[in-house]
């Protein structure tokens, strides 16, 4: 509102002032004032229309609750992020197999842990054993007692079958033995049990070669100091 008697084109002090300043500043400043005011073109939103970070949860404390929340993640992703999820643990799961397969210590299971179970692996690795012919002989007696269903034969493939049995006891005791005077050479303060140790060796020993887990990491033959 202007005051009593004064023109309406003399424009009051403060604009007067203001169009001074605006005046006298060089091109670059006003290009730089102009921007520094612009508006942003769209309005600050409220506070309630802000979404807050709430406090992060707990880690599930049992597997079962593992799987709960799991669940209830799942049932809000949409069908591409279920399977974009799907994938990644998919090759997260086959990393996890294929570094347990090449026996880094940290992906093993409890069992196969340690320099010792290291070692007892090495041995039975190096060398042939009865024990791996258990399952292909065990199969092969079993397809003939299927194929040729004659009392007689199956009377003589019982026989057979428990001289295959002894024998594969008898080869597994003589490898529990063996591994167990290594490992007492080479740790002399290990505290393994000697029975946990032979029969961790001879199941070994009892399986194909290609299907053992994690893979052998010596050739058959080599020399194991």
């Amino acid at each position: 509102m202007n005051l009593l008697g004064r023109k309406k084109d003399n424009p009051p002090p403060e604009e007067s002032d203001a169009s001074s300043s605006v005046a006298g500043m060089s091109v670059a400043e006003q290009e730089a004032r102009a921007r520094a005011t612009a508006p942003k073109g769209r309005p600050t939103p409220k506070r309630n229309q802000t979404r807050s970070r709430g406090p992060v949860a707990p880690a599930p404390m049992t597997s079962a609750e593992a799987r709960k929340r799991k669940k209830a993640a799942k049932q809000t992703m949409s069908k591409e992020e279920r399977k974009a999820d799907k994938l990644v643990r998919r090759a997260a799961m086959a990393e996890r197999r294929e570094k347990m397969m090449s026996g880094e210590d940290s992906y093993l299971l409890p069992r196969d842990k340690g320099p010792l179970r290291r070692y007892t692996r090495d041995i039975v690795d190096a060398r042939r054993n009865l024990l791996g012919l258990f399952m292909p002989a065990a199969l092969a007696l079993v397809f003939v007692m299927l194929s040729l269903p004659s009392v007689e034969i199956q009377y003589y493939v019982q026989f057979v079958m428990l001289g295959l049995v002894a024998v594969m006891v008898i080869d597994g005791v003589l490898i529990g033995r063996r591994v167990n005077k290594a490992v007492d050479a080479k740790f002399p303060d290990n505290t393994e049990s000697g029975w946990k140790l032979g029969f961790y060796a001879a199941s070994r020993a009892s399986q194909l070669r290609r299907m053992r887990a994690p893979r052998p990491q010596v050739e058959r033959g080599a020399t194991i100091a």
